[in-house]
């Protein structure tokens, strides 16, 4: 029934222009922001528990997240969730809060 309407000859010249516009090669643009190769991914490995540094970074944040341990550590949120799991049968954390989808930790010495 319908369709698009005949364009005018204006109309179909600057369509021309610009397709023999398009077809020269233009010199390429730098981009500033990140691309998607340069995308890391998150570690799937636990830390060492019993090394002083990872001890001492807990010791620095006030609540202790699946969140938090996450971007700290750069691993997934379920092996953030390991960690802490594996913190509180240490007894080296206490769970203070939460619900079913998320628990809040703290240092058991704090």
């Amino acid at each position: 029934m319908g369709g698009a309407k005949k364009k005018s000859l204006a109309q179909m010249e600057k369509q021309q222009v610009q397709q023999d516009s398009d077809k020269k090669p233009e010199p390429a643009k730098k981009s500033k922001g990140k691309t998607v190769s340069e995308k890391r991914t998150a570690g799937i490995t636990l830390p060492n528990f019993d090394d002083p540094k990872f001890t001492g970074e807990l010791s620095k944040m006030a609540a202790l997240t699946p969140y938090a341990i996450a971007t700290q550590f750069n691993v997934r949120l379920s092996v953030a969730r390991d960690i802490l799991e594996e913190l509180e049968r240490r007894r080296l954390v206490k769970s203070v809060g939460g619900n079913a989808r998320i628990k809040v930790y703290k240092l058991a010495a704090a």
